[in-house]
Formats: C-alpha cells, sequence, structure tokens
C-alpha cells in the first residue's frame, strides 16, 4: 500500500475545505504544491472522485525522487524526508477530510445504527478494513464488515464493496438468497451465515432487522423474580384463561430472558415461569396503583404448586425480600428448573 493510500484509507475529502487549504481546482480535481526541507516540492492532487495521489521532486537535480517510498531505504537522510512528506499529507487529511469507518456510505450509516442500538464500535481485529461486531457483554460475534473484491460475489465485477456477514436461521438464508443484495456468506460457514452488500441496494431498516437476529443469538438469558401483587392484578384468574400477560417492566429484562412471578398475599409463592417475548414496549399506563412507561410480554412457560416455593423456603435461598425485580440466585434457578430437566 502506498503513502498516500495509507494515510487516507477510510476517510472521505471535503472538497470546500481543500479551496481553503489554497488547492487549485480545474477540470482533473483539486491541485496542491508545497515545498519542504528546502530542496523538494510535494505536488499532491486530489481528483474528482476524492482519490489522493502525489509526486515528490528534488529541486536540485530537476527529477522525481522516489527513494523515500521504498520501504528498504532507512538511512537518516531519506528517512528525513519521508516523515516530512508524511506530516504534510497528515496535515491535510486533518483539515481536509473526514474519517471514516468503512469506504461505502452505506456502511458507515449501518455501523452509527448497530453503535446507537447495542452500544458496540466497530472492532478492527486486523490490520485491513475489516471490522467485527461483538456482544459487549461477552464478545461473541454477531456482524463482520468486510472490504472485498465484488467479483467474490458475482462474476465480472471487479471494484471493491463494503458487505455485511450475519448469522441467521438456516431456512431464512434459503430465501433470503433468491432476492437482489444478499449472497451466500463471504469466508463464512453458508449454512447459518449470509453476506449482505452495503451499496444502497437493500434499506438500512431491512438490514437491521438482520442484525436483530444476528444480535440476538449471542444474547445470555438471564433469570428474574418479579413481584405480582393480586390486589392490583388479578394473575391468578388471566393464566386460567391466557398465555401471555403484558406486564411492567422495571429492569434492564431483554427479550428472551426468563421471569420467575411471586405472587404476593395471600398466595406468597413463586408460581409462574415465563419468558419475556417482547420487551421495551413504550405505552404509558397509570391508575391508582401503578405507573408503567415501559412495559414487556410474557408468555407463560409453567407453573408451580403454591406449596412449593413458598416465601419461607426462599429464605433458604438467600432471599429475605421480594419488593422489586431481582435476579434468581444460582441456587433458586436450579431448583427451579430441576424438575423440568429431570
Amino acid at each position: 500500500m502506498g503513502i498516500e493510500e495509507e494515510v487516507f484509507k477510510r476517510t472521505k475529502v471535503n472538497f470546500p475545505r481543500l479551496i481553503d487549504y489554497r488547492f487549485q481546482k480545474n477540470k482533473d480535481g483539486y491541485h496542491y504544491v508545497c515545498d519542504f526541507l528546502e530542496q523538494f516540492q510535494a505536488r499532491i492532487m486530489v481528483d474528482n472522485d476524492g482519490k489522493v495521489t502525489s509526486k515528490v521532486y528534488d529541486l536540485l537535480l530537476e527529477d522525481e525522487y522516489f527513494n523515500f517510498r521504498i520501504e528498504t531505504q532507512t538511512g537518516e537522510f531519506v528517512s528525513k524526508v519521508r516523515e516530512e512528506y508524511q506530516k504534510i499529507l497528515m496535515d491535510i487529511k486533518e483539515k481536509c477530510f473526514t474519517s471514516l469507518d468503512f469506504i461505502s456510505d452505506q456502511a458507515n450509516r449501518i455501523s452509527k445504527l448497530i453503535h446507537e442500538t447495542y452500544h458496540d464500535k466497530p472492532y478492527f481485529a486486523w490490520e485491513d478494513e475489516n471490522a467485527i461486531f461483538r456482544n459487549s457483554e461477552n464478545l461473541k460475534w454477531y456482524g463482520l464488515i468486510m472490504h472485498i473484491d465484488r467479483s467474490k460475489l458475482e462474476k465480472g465485477s471487479t471494484f471493491k464493496v463494503n458487505v455485511l456477514n450475519v448469522k441467521l436461521d438456516k431456512d431464512k438464508i434459503v430465501k433470503l438468497l433468491e432476492k437482489k443484495g444478499y449472497y451466500k456468506a463471504y469466508h463464512m460457514n453458508k449454512t447459518y451465515w449470509i453476506s449482505i452488500i452495503l451499496d444502497d441496494t437493500l434499506d438500512d431498516l431491512e438490514i437491521m432487522e438482520c442484525i436483530k437476529e444476528s444480535h440476538s443469538y449471542t444474547e445470555t438469558t438471564k433469570e428474574w423474580l418479579v413481584p405480582a401483587n393480586p390486589k392490583y392484578y388479578d394473575i391468578i384468574h388471566h393464566f386460567m384463561e391466557n398465555d401471555t400477560v403484558i406486564w411492567k417492566q422495571s429492569t434492564n429484562i431483554k427479550q428472551h430472558d426468563i421471569v420467575y412471578l411471586y405472587v404476593g398475599s395471600p398466595y406468597s409463592s413463586i408460581l409462574y415461569q415465563c419468558e419475556a417475548i417482547r420487551v421495551n414496549i413504550n405505552k404509558k399506563y397509570q391508575d391508582e396503583n401503578i405507573v408503567m412507561d415501559k412495559m414487556m410480554e410474557l408468555k407463560l412457560l409453567r407453573k408451580y404448586p403454591q406449596e412449593e416455593y413458598t416465601f419461607d423456603k426462599l429464605k433458604i435461598y438467600g432471599i429475605k425480600a421480594i419488593r422489586g425485580s431481582r435476579n434468581v440466585p444460582r441456587k433458586l434457578s436450579l431448583a427451579l428448573n430441576k424438575k423440568e430437566k429431570e
């Protein structure tokens, strides 16, 4: 990789700033001439597509100077020329270019949406332009943006593109491969992963739905103990006729987490095991007993006999009070799941 390509990789030019920097514009692009180290001159051009090229001339010899581009040349003089030239490029980069994570606009938009949704930034694990997205809680991968030749996806294409690899249901992958913009996973398991081209063939929201599914495979299921006051809502009779319920979400409960409902007096016992099938439902509710800003939908998985996990028995597992949502201790979790496993 050349010096200019290395300095300006993953950047986007701001053409008006080039003019402010005293670049001269003509039909081929923008030109800038700069003398340095008394005897050298850098002639830098930014074409209309934003690509930077340059030549360095030795003014004393009146000829182009190449030695500083040869990596094996490490002498004091040539190293000084290389260093000063790079300083010129870095100053232009800082004042006239915007740093980007990826080459395509859509790849950068998707990266921004991932950060806004999951608070994860791209991780450049290798010395190239490929980046992975990892669940920050367990570092499991759910996305990989690569910079590859489009010929890797379809014959006859020679230019480079950004593609996103995500993990999806294998039957869903089969159907998506019939649509434009989706390809068999490049460099990954083609049964469970798929490549999505990031050139605006597909809408950002459609791509984010794929990322949402891929991210879900990395999420660690947690278990919560949540109080239910039968004086406020008759959950007993509700679950006699329904297998789902909309409930107050007062903690950071995620989709697919397990929720155990502790029903208060006169039952005073854990009666239900549920799964959070929808979370962060933005719907405000208020009455004389409760205020809810965020809700979740629970699906009933299992019922427990009233005498099995009473409040007195829960003290054995270190639970002395149930005033709000809390994590389930491991010992209690093992007990609550023991019969199901048997």
